[in-house]
């Protein structure tokens, strides 16, 4: 048959166990081609097509999913089970009292996140419909993204996104190479290189690439971005006839190209398909952010916790009390509903059905419309921060970003800012400021060593890149400018550390040269409307040393196709690029081996001093230091002989052919190769601040806020950063935390996670010594350890609430870790806007939206909460006083459209108008005073306090509300025409003044009117009336019972109703008005003070525009300027 028993095992395991279950790798045809004549039984591998599914739901799925979803809330629950209660049980309410509200709510939620869903799926249909342009038996084909398969040979151009993670087989350029930006993955919009394979580099067009015959063999699918995932993975070609014997290259990551790259400065590339749709590492990556919550739902939480143990309080004593009034049989049912001997003998199962029945009675007490409201409060709201004009930016044409509405107000609660430097207080426009050879300071302007000096030296630089089609040749022409001030130098130094020196900026970088581009939605290389060159590499610093170079000569002729450096004496050399080593953050340095046309060797390394430094042999390394305040990189060299060169060759051969641990190799064959150097000096490059940072800082120290700078600079730059931005003061105290470690750097004495008795010790001390200090400075951070700082505070005993600012991806794990995340969008690519909570063009900004706009929310917010609780008492707490009064009977008071539409129509419109759009002080008050926010800190206004003040007034205005009805019902002389009021009337007069009483309290409580208010408050108090006229005033058809029949038009024709509700109104109201005005008249708040300035201010017909407030307030013993500069060398 052609097939042992161990191919039909193989087959059976394959297909029936799962390939993911059974196998580590893959093995990948390209082109889908056939395997080589005698390989063993051919069974194609299953993969996922390249579809992209990050929708949450599906047709058929919604409705049970987010049924699911939504009942596992507490508070849905509980409605749920009351509902159901209603529906078993015979019950003094309808169930459509707790059905509608509950339905109203599961509805408004479901709408909200079907919609947002929706987007998702339209988002996903946009990636997945997406064309790609696929190589099939020689010819190009135009196909959907989400046909892609695995082993498919695909054509990218340039500034397109790669569909899926692709092996770069060839490329237009002949050396095989192509440039890429990865800023959906890592943020970083820098240009980086990776290199096709060998052996099919040559394969330049579509019927050469169809004509490959290889496979690829790579381990299964792994999240990690930058290793693991794809380790190892071998190329091995083969013939079909077999005529030549297969060889196996490897492959690494300068070889993978991740789905949501993009191509740069490559006019096309041809590669296969290797891992598609979500498989692919972009998507394997991709993880829901983890769901935040505000202390003001935490304080919801427990004021609910509270109210449910009122609640089932309530029902506990009705019900033992009930029973007590039925223990006198006088008292028990009447003759003609008598109860039978074994009904009396079911004491335990009725006493647990009267129990739920008034559970049901007083379940009005928890608000189930609070929970939509607060959630279209937070929607809503949302978007007057996008409306702002004053945050929008004109040079990026960008608007804030709201990407989660569930932390407004949270914004006016934040206690710690941590920010980073690089980007988000700077600008991250890199300048080339100067640079030391030799112990020699150079500047512009003729400055050395920080002096103008007659006789210092005068460089003129002129730099350019260029890549010829054969192999990258670089050029450095020295030339004799005027020979007068040369001959002046002469005895003053020698030139060749200068000559090394500016060869190496000029050998050692990645600069590509760009004519016009697009990243992340900003344009560059466009001046005055034309198109012009600029320069891109993988680190900026590189970018701001060429066009230093460039900025200093006279006359840059744009033409030139070769890099040039102009320097004494007149010399012309061509160098020849043999080996890069690649910058890691790891080892934070490069490299470059270089053959002269005179035939020497040159190894050039620059990187960060701390790397560079103990590498070195020779040099000053203690006169090699950039000025204070600048970031620096140290360049050095080594000659190399030919033997030495030989031996360079072999390590890294061996290294990039190890089919494992390449990256372990690799680090060790640089390790061996960067020693010995001869150091030359060190550049310097100035990062300047953004505009206003440093006003920001300061109304954030003003407003009680304490500002962390965690950076992965050195400590001098970001001292002199904090500096300048006034986060530390001339006159601060420092306190440094730093040891004389460079190579090592860890947090594991002070961050979380270490299981080191003493560990506890220091991050305590650490935790200690930080509190105290106004403003604290973290340096050579790693972003892992910036999320390790963040939730070190957080985990503090106080739980403060913190804020994370970054622009890059390098601070996406502290802003997913703190309390509110904010992105800037900056020059770092959109991976921190694209996880933050909030997004903001610039820094700046951060000023109005913590003051002005986080301060308004929680102000809002609290109001809402605190008035919601405090509605539900006053209408809840006459139905319990009147079970007194009917003898425990679980009578309602108030008819079933009223119960149903309180929460509903007649008070929710005012609250949900004041809290979006009350200002109790203007804006600009809040901006220019911003020790306004101390006011509102630590979630002051849902303290227990406050809450249990609401509580109080919501159980005296009830008590007032029920006993002046009652005490004016027992007078005979009420009704005018001798008529008997009932129980409907009494209590359709309790629930008119229950209705105009809450919306005369939010009305006091306003202290910003518009139009919208007065109709909105007015407006709801006219519908109430409209409707009690129509629902009394007709027969409903529909009705079953007509007990409301003109009981609202009998109430409002007697006199004395009219005079009571007047009555009750004002009493009920009083208490809260005296204490108010005795409050503001002997402790007055900042902000209330404020409010009565602006009152008389008014009166006296003042305008608002030329109000002008100076608050002088004295410094406590407690406010010391003390500053904490920590280096993470010390730390870690």
């Amino acid at each position: 048959m052609g097939m042992d028993f161990s191919t039909l095992r193989t087959l059976i395991s394959r297909y029936c166990v799962g390939e993911e279950n059974w196998v580590d790798s893959r093995t990948i045809y390209i082109g889908h081609k056939e395997p080589p004549p005698g390989t063993e039984a051919f069974i194609q591998q299953r993969f996922p097509d390249n579809r992209i599914v990050s929708s949450k739901y599906t047709f058929w799925n919604f409705i049970p999913k987010n049924m699911f979803e939504q009942f596992r809330r507490v508070a849905n629950f509980y409605f749920l089970i009351i509902f159901l209660v209603q529906l078993i049980i015979d019950t003094p309410t309808s169930p459509i009292t707790s059905g509608l509200p509950l339905f109203f709510v599961i509805t408004v939620t479901a709408i909200k996140q079907g919609y947002e869903d929706w987007l998702r799926h339209k988002a996903d249909n946009a990636v997945n419909k997406c064309p790609v342009h696929v190589v099939q038996h020689g010819k190009v084909l135009r196909k959907q993204s989400r046909k892609l398969r695995v082993g498919d040979v695909v054509l990218v151009k340039e500034d397109e996104s790669f569909p899926c993670d692709l092996i770069l087989l060839s490329s237009s350029r002949d050396d095989g190479t192509c440039y890429v930006t990865t800023a959906s993955l890592d943020g970083e919009s820098s240009h980086k290189t990776y290199y096709a394979v060998q052996d099919t580099k040559a394969y330049n067009t579509e019927k050469e690439v169809d004509s490959i015959h290889a496979t690829i063999e790579c381990e299964q699918p792994q999240p990690d971005l930058y290793k693991g995932a794809f380790f190892p993975v071998n190329l091995t070609p083969y013939s079909k006839t077999l005529k030549m014997l297969p060889v196996c290259r490897p492959l690494g990551s300068e070889n993978l190209l991740l789905r949501g790259a993009t191509l740069k400065n490559t006019e096309y590339i041809f590669a296969v398909a290797i891992y598609t749709g979500m498989e692919t590492k972009m998507a394997l990556n991709y993880q829901s952010k983890s769901q935040k919550r505000s202390a003001v739902e935490k304080s919801m939480n427990a004021y609910l916790v509270v109210y449910l143990c009122i609640l089932i309080s309530k029902a506990v004593i009705n019900t033992v009390l009930k029973y007590a009034w039925q223990a006198d049989p006088n008292r028990d049912e009447p003759w003609y509903n008598e109860r039978t001997e074994v009904e009396r003998q079911r004491h335990l199962i009725r006493a647990f059905t009267d129990f739920l029945a008034f559970m049901v009675l007083f379940n009005y007490i928890i608000p189930v419309s609070m929970y939509v409201t607060v959630e279209m409060q937070k929607f809503l709201g949302s978007y007057f921060i996008m409306w702002d004009d004053e945050m929008f930016d004109e040079e990026l044409g960008e608007r804030a970003v709201v990407n989660t509405s569930d932390l407004n107000e949270e914004l006016g609660q934040v206690e710690y800012v941590f920010t980073d430097k690089t980007g988000t207080l700077t600008e991250n426009n890199m300048e080339f400021i100067e640079c030391c050879v030799d112990g020699h300071v150079y500047v512009p302007h003729v400055i050395c060593n920080g002096q103008v000096r007659a006789q210092c030296m005068f460089v003129i630089m002129l730099f350019k890149c260029s890549y010829s089609q054969k192999k990258r040749q670089l050029s450095l022409i020295l030339l004799d400018d005027t020979q007068t001030i040369f001959e002046r130098f002469e005895t003053y130094c020698t030139w060749e550390h200068e000559e090394l020196f500016f060869r190496a900026l000029c050998l050692c970088h990645t600069v590509q040269v760009k004519e016009e581009e697009t990243v992340d939605g900003i344009k560059h290389g466009i001046h005055q409307g034309k198109s012009t060159s600029f320069y891109i590499s993988s680190s900026p610093d590189e970018v701001a040393l060429v066009e230093g170079m460039k900025r200093w000569i006279q006359d840059f002729d744009e033409g030139i196709t070769t890099t040039y450096c102009l320097i004494f004496p007149s010399v012309f050399i061509r160098f020849e690029l043999l080996e890069v080593l690649t910058f890691d953050s790891v080892r934070r340095r490069m490299s470059v081996i270089v053959r002269a046309n005179t035939g020497e060797l040159y190894l050039f390394c620059k990187g960060a001093d701390s790397s560079i430094f103990p590498r070195v042999i020779s040099g000053k390394v203690d006169q090699v230091r950039a000025r204070e305040g600048l970031r620096t990189l140290c360049v050095a060299y080594r000659p190399l002989s030919p033997e030495q060169y030989q031996e360079v060759c072999h390590l890294l051969s061996s290294a990039k052919l190890a089919l494992q641990d390449r990256d372990k190799r690799l680090a060790e064959a640089y390790d061996l190769i960067e020693k010995d150097l001869i150091l030359l000096g060190a550049t310097a490059v100035e990062d300047r601040l953004q505009e206003k940072a440093a006003d920001t800082i300061e109304s954030l120290h003003k407003a009680g806020m304490k500002v962390w700078v965690l950076t992965g600079d050195k400590m001098e730059t970001a001292a002199a950063t904090c500096y300048a931005s006034k986060l530390f003061r001339r006159n601060t105290q420092i306190l440094e935390l730093t040891t004389k470690r460079t190579e090592e750097q860890s947090l594991h004495d002070v961050l979380p996670g270490q299981e080191d008795s003493n560990s506890g010790n220091y991050k305590e001390i650490f935790l200690e010594i930080c509190r105290n200090c106004s403003a604290v400075l973290c340096c050579r951070m790693a972003p892992l350890q910036k999320a390790q700082i963040v939730k070190l505070i957080k985990a503090s005993k106080e739980h403060p609430i913190t804020l994370a600012i970054g622009d890059g991806a390098n601070d996406v794990s502290m802003i997913l870790e703190a309390h509110v995340g904010i992105g800037i969008m900056g020059k770092e690519g959109r991976q921190a806007v694209r996880n933050s909570d909030y997004a903001i063009p610039k820094f700046k900004h951060l000023k109005k939206m913590l003051l002005v706009h986080g301060h308004y929310y929680y102000i809002r917010i609290s109001e809402l909460v605190q008035y919601f609780f405090y509605k539900n008492v006053c209408f809840i707490f006459p139905q319990f006083l009147y079970q007194f009064f009917c003898g425990f009977s679980q009578q309602p008071l108030y008819d079933t459209a009223y119960l149903t539409l309180y929460n509903i129509s007649f008070t929710s419109l005012p609250i949900l108008l004041y809290s979006l759009i009350e200002q109790h002080i203007n804006m600009d008050i809040l901006k220019k005073d911003p020790s306004l926010y101390r006011d509102i800190a630590k979630n002051s206004l849902l303290r227990w306090p406050s809450f249990i003040y609401w509580t109080v007034l919501g159980v005296y205005d009830a008590i007032v509300m029920f006993f002046g009805a009652y005490f004016l019902f027992d007078n005979t002389t009420f009704t005018s025409n001798g008529q008997m009021f009932g129980n409907w009337t009494f209590g359709t007069l309790v629930f008119t003044v229950l209705v105009f009483t809450v919306t005369f309290k939010l009305a006091l409580d306003t202290h910003y009117w518009t139009w919208i208010n007065h109709f909105v408050i007015w407006g709801s108090l006219i519908f109430f009336v409209v409707f009690s006229l129509l629902w009394g005033g007709i027969i409903w058809p529909f009705l079953n019972y007509q007990r409301m029949y003109y009981v609202f038009m009998q109430m409002l024709s007697s006199g004395p109703a009219w005079l009571s509700i007047i009555l009750l109104i004002t009493a009920s109201l009083l208490p809260d008005v005296v204490k108010k005005v005795i409050w503001r008249a002997l402790w007055p708040t900042t902000t209330e003070r404020i409010q009565m300035q602006c009152t008389t201010c008014l009166t006296d017909d003042c305008g608002s525009a030329d109000v002008r407030w100076v608050w002088l307030r004295p410094c406590s013993a407690e406010c010391k300027l003390v500053s904490l500069s920590v280096c993470s060398a010390s730390l870690l």
